[in-house]
């Protein structure tokens, strides 16, 4: 991920049409200049955060970044809308954190025929270089989408005639036995949280997969691929 800091660097990049994770805002700074920064990244759909100026001076590795940092991304997101419309599949994600397990998961959910991954803006891992090369190539052929609210995109989806699929330790229901009806969202937990409890109460499935030795649960990105393949199997 690159780092942009400073406010005629951070604009340009804006301009330019740069592909980018979020930016970075010093709390307590004002003035037209970043107030243009701000209007810009909400236009193109770019997180804006407001952090203390010590935040900043870390992340730029400078105190002189004039209260703009901005952190460019792999590859651009998309509208939720440009994917829901025609989509068989969907797979949200409640929060993943670690890059890694993001790219992996981007990866498995194009090889199952997904036509599209959302992930939340905030408390999430965005489209970094290294999800980039943990997907293997994957983000060139398969659209991410990334939403302010897990929740009420649920609820739009739902309004849309999806049927919501949330993998979870509790669930009622294994995930080779539930009945995939179209079109199907398949939402997962991030590490070690699991899925939020708006998130399960907006679920119309919790599926599980059963377990055969002591440890309760699997990473993420494997527990994606078997629920995935799952899906797969059972369109074909």
């Amino acid at each position: 991920m690159a780092i942009i800091y400073g406010i005629n660097p951070v604009v340009e990049a804006l301009r330019a049409g740069r592909p980018m994770d979020r930016i970075l805002i010093s709390k307590g700074t004002g003035g037209g200049r970043l107030q243009e920064i701000i209007d810009s990244a909400r236009k193109r759909g770019v997180s804006v955060r407001f952090e203390p100026r010590q935040a900043l001076d870390r992340v730029a590795g400078t105190a002189s970044h004039q209260g703009a940092v901005a952190l460019s991304a792999a590859r651009e997101y998309v509208d939720i809308d440009a994917i829901a419309a025609d989509a068989q599949l969907l797979v949200l994600l409640d929060g993943v954190e670690d890059p890694h397990n993001l790219g992996a998961i981007i990866r498995t959910a194009h090889a199952a025929g997904a036509d599209g991954v959302v992930i939340p803006e905030r408390r999430a891992a965005g489209l970094t270089e290294t999800v980039d090369k943990a997907a293997a190539g994957a983000l060139e052929h398969l659209a991410v989408a990334r939403i302010t609210n897990i929740n009420r995109t649920l609820d739009d989806l739902k309004k849309r005639g999806y049927w919501v699929y949330g993998l979870d330790a509790g669930g009622d229901q294994a995930y080779d036995q539930v009945e995939y009806m179209l079109p199907s969202a398949i939402v997962l937990g991030g590490e070690g949280k699991g899925l939020h409890e708006q998130v399960r109460r907006r679920c119309d499935f919790l599926v599980r997969i059963p377990m055969a030795g002591k440890i309760s649960s699997l990473n993420v990105s494997v527990a994606a691929g078997i629920v995935l393949f799952e899906w797969k199997r059972r369109r074909h």
